[in-house]
Parts: structure tokens; C-alpha cells; sequence
């Protein structure tokens, strides 16, 4: 009957003794205590009924029997570790990791995502959104979609459109709005990251109005969610509240329209060639017509 082989551990802390020739350098590559590894060469030695190391005050060496084995080893391991990273640098072709702006994922591009997934069904698109630039170096980002002057260090940036934005409200509220002035009378609600678009907005049509109340949100999305509920009125991209207006629970009460000085880009390292991001960006130009 075959004997049992001995633990992963046991062999990892051999392998890591025999090079380093010391308990202590070996625990501390391996993250564990010398006496951890002692305890297991102990155990590997009694199991193997073979002496491995010769002990003296310079340290640990390998006795003659232990040499083959040692080398042996040491290059099972080092193929492991090369497995086990080519794996890991493999792309998931079928993966594509984006990052952007929650209220333009919720807002924008989830509600058209089916359109791309109809035309490219094994594409999987994964979505992560943040305020922050990607650092593509440190995320495991394939692409990301921001808003900006499209100059951004190390970066392809493939313009899409560029931002305007409108006053919008539940039509009950548009109903008391017969011009911009009255907009002193109702709620004006704000974004944190945008806490400028309505001061904008007046100075375009030359008003100096001073609205008797304000509210700001963590997000568009939440300013957004707050004039459907008839809170106040967001000023937004009419692009993020198509579905909303289509269905009649906002609308433009205004024809005042604004462009922002930023508009949308679709961003990744100018180093990769990635046929999915190519396969994104066509479609996202089909939905900018």
C-alpha cells in the first residue's frame, strides 16, 4: 500500500529552509513562525524517516539525501508558480470591465445596454462605477467612460457627445411654471459634483435669480429621482432622462437648453488593443445618431 504523500505546506517549508538555510528567513517568506516551520520538518522527516537538514551555529544544510529532493522541488514549485501566472495574465475575452459615473450607468447606459448585448451576445460587460479617475495600472479596468476636456495623460479618448443641460420636474410642477423667473418660487435641487449647473444655466438666459430654496444630493441620480417625486427641479442632460420623459414623469419646462464645457468620453490606455473596447465604441457611436 502506497504511503500517504506529505502535506503542500511540509514541502513548501522544506523547499524555502533548503534555500535560505535558516528558520527565520524561511518563516518570514512564507509568512509564519520558525517554529511553524520547525514543527513541520520535524513532521516531514519522521513521515519521509529521512534527516533533511545537518544542524549547526551557521544554520541549516541540506544532508547529501535531502540534495535531489530539494532541486527537484524547487523546480515543481517554480513550474506552479509559472502555471499559475500565465493563467492569471490570460484576458477573459469574453469580460469587459468598465467603470463609470453611477448616475450615466443607471440613467444612460443600462437602459440601452440590451441594445448591445442583443449585437454582441458574447460580450460580457461588467460595470463598475466611481467618481475617481481609473488608475488602469492598479484596476482591473478595461475602459472607462468619463466626462472631461478629453485630455486625460497616457490615455485614448474617443469623444461621444457633449453634455447639455435643462431644468426638469414632474409635469404637475411644470404646470405652475410659466417662465424661468418663476423658478424663485420652487425647490432647486443640486448635486454635490455639480453644484454650479443652475448658477450657469441663469447666467446663460442674462437672469440673476435667487431661488428661495435649495437642496443638494449625493447625485444626479438622486436629484433626478427627487424632481419625479415632485421635491423640486434637477437641472440634468436630457440624454440621462429620456426613459423618464418618454414616459411622462419628467419634463423640459423650458426650451433653454446649455452645453457644458465637458463632454463624454469613452477612455483606455493607449497600449491596449482590445477588440471588445473597439466592439463598445462602435456601438456607442451608433447611439450617439
Amino acid at each position: 500500500m502506497n504511503k500517504p504523500l506529505p502535506s503542500y505546506n511540509a514541502l513548501r517549508a522544506f523547499v524555502a529552509i533548503g534555500k535560505h538555510g535558516n528558520l527565520k528567513d524561511a518563516a518570514a517568506e512564507l509568512f509564519v513562525t520558525p517554529s511553524a516551520l520547525s514543527h513541520q520538518i520535524k513532521n516531514l522527516e519522521a513521515m519521509l524517516d529521512k534527516t533533511l537538514f545537518v544542524r549547526s551555529k551557521s544554520g541549516l544544510s541540506l544532508t547529501d539525501d535531502a540534495h535531489a529532493l530539494h532541486e527537484e522541488l524547487s523546480h515543481a514549485f517554480s513550474l506552479i508558480q509559472q502555471s499559475v501566472r500565465k493563467l492569471a495574465q490570460q484576458p477573459q475575452h469574453n469580460i469587459l470591465n468598465i467603470s463609470m459615473l453611477s448616475t450615466f450607468a443607471m440613467r444612460w447606459f443600462i437602459p440601452r445596454l440590451s441594445s448591445f448585448q442583443k449585437q454582441y451576445p458574447d460580450i460580457e460587460v461588467r460595470i463598475s462605477t466611481s467618481i475617481h479617475e481609473v488608475d488602469f495600472a492598479r484596476e482591473d479596468m478595461d475602459c472607462a467612460i468619463r466626462s472631461g476636456n478629453g485630455n486625460w495623460q497616457g490615455l485614448h479618448a474617443e469623444y461621444l457627445f457633449t453634455e447639455t443641460f435643462t431644468p426638469v420636474c414632474n409635469p404637475k410642477l411644470a404646470k405652475q411654471l410659466k417662465s424661468p423667473q418663476d423658478l424663485v418660487k420652487f425647490t432647486l435641487l443640486h448635486a454635490r459634483l455639480r453644484p454650479d449647473d443652475w448658477q450657469v444655466w441663469f447666467k446663460a438666459l442674462d437672469l440673476n435669480l435667487q431661488p428661495a430654496h435649495e437642496q443638494t444630493f449625493e447625485t444626479r441620480n438622486f436629484a433626478i429621482q427627487a424632481a419625479i417625486d415632485g421635491i423640486g427641479i434637477a437641472i440634468v442632460d436630457p440624454s440621462l432622462v429620456a426613459e423618464d420623459i418618454k414616459a411622462g414623469r419628467l419634463v423640459t419646462p423650458f426650451p433653454q437648453t446649455m452645453a457644458d464645457k465637458n463632454a463624454y468620453y469613452l477612455v483606455y490606455p493607449k497600449s491596449i488593443q482590445q477588440p471588445h473596447i473597439q466592439s463598445l465604441k462602435n456601438w456607442l457611436l451608433t447611439q450617439m445618431n
